[in-house]
């Protein structure tokens, strides 16, 4: 979703950024900053990103009974008490205002061995994801995640102001679609990876996470934990692989 703005006395074309409640049987949960689009998607990523849905059958998500604006009802249960924890988050960061990293840590077992992919296929999937994103074209101010088969196949690709955002909407798709857990397959962002991203692919039971940017330590240190394979840096031919690397030819 794009607004017109007038910018030196000219049309211009920004991302549009509103809030977005996500309440489950009725009673809010979380509020999250993103751009309005695939918002059932995005409630079911991310309840399934915090350990609170299960990977499926999946539930009704949607519009509340008044038809509220800027507001996703998602049918419970919910696996745990998610607790007085504050799941108020921005576009710029998916855990910010939470406390400790037990605080945002979601149990998920180690990934499955997953496929072997050419070192020349994952430098090249950012070009393959950037190809497919429509309103960054318009206004170069969204993130993007793409899920791809082994064999490099765009299968999913969201876009949003919060990275995080784009994530949960790729794995909310995902999991309507009964495609989780992700073995198999392959995440790549358009931006930087850190510790959330790789949590929310690690709980999708995603063995393979490819960014067009740096990694943080932290991102580096969960990926490690859960067996994933992890890359950055992604550009043109050449990419970095900084853990998994047995799933990595060449």
């Amino acid at each position: 979703m794009v607004a017109a703005v007038v910018r030196d006395g000219e049309r211009d074309e920004v991302a549009v950024e509103e809030p977005l409640e996500i309440r489950v049987d009725g009673a809010p949960l979380s509020v999250t900053m993103r751009t309005p689009g695939h918002d059932e998607e995005l409630a079911l990523g991310f309840l399934h990103g915090e350990g609170l849905i299960p990977a499926g059958p999946p539930r009704p998500a949607g519009p509340t009974d008044d038809f509220a604006a800027n507001v996703v009802e998602v049918a419970g249960p919910l696996l745990r008490d998610p607790g007085s924890r504050s799941f108020y988050t921005t576009s710029s960061c998916g855990v910010c205002g939470k406390g400790a990293l037990e605080e945002v840590a979601v149990a998920a077992p180690s990934v499955a061995a997953g496929p072997v992919v050419s070192r020349a296929l994952l430098a090249g999937l950012p070009d393959r994801l950037r190809a497919a994103q429509p309103t960054f074209t318009r206004t170069g101010g969204l993130h993007a995640t793409g899920l791809f088969s082994a064999d490099g196949e765009l299968l999913v690709v969201r876009e949003d102001v919060g990275r995080h955002n784009a994530m949960d909407k790729a794995i909310g798709r995902a999991l309507l679609d009964g495609l989780l857990p992700l073995r198999g397959l392959v995440l790549c962002v358009s931006g930087r990876v850190s510790f959330e991203l790789v949590q929310k692919a690690a709980v999708a039971g995603a063995p393979v996470l490819v960014a067009v940017g740096a990694p943080s330590s932290l991102a580096i240190e969960l990926a490690t934990d859960r067996g994933m394979t992890l890359c950055g840096f992604a550009r043109g031919e050449t990419v970095n692989v900084y853990t998994g690397a047995e799933r990595v030819l060449g």
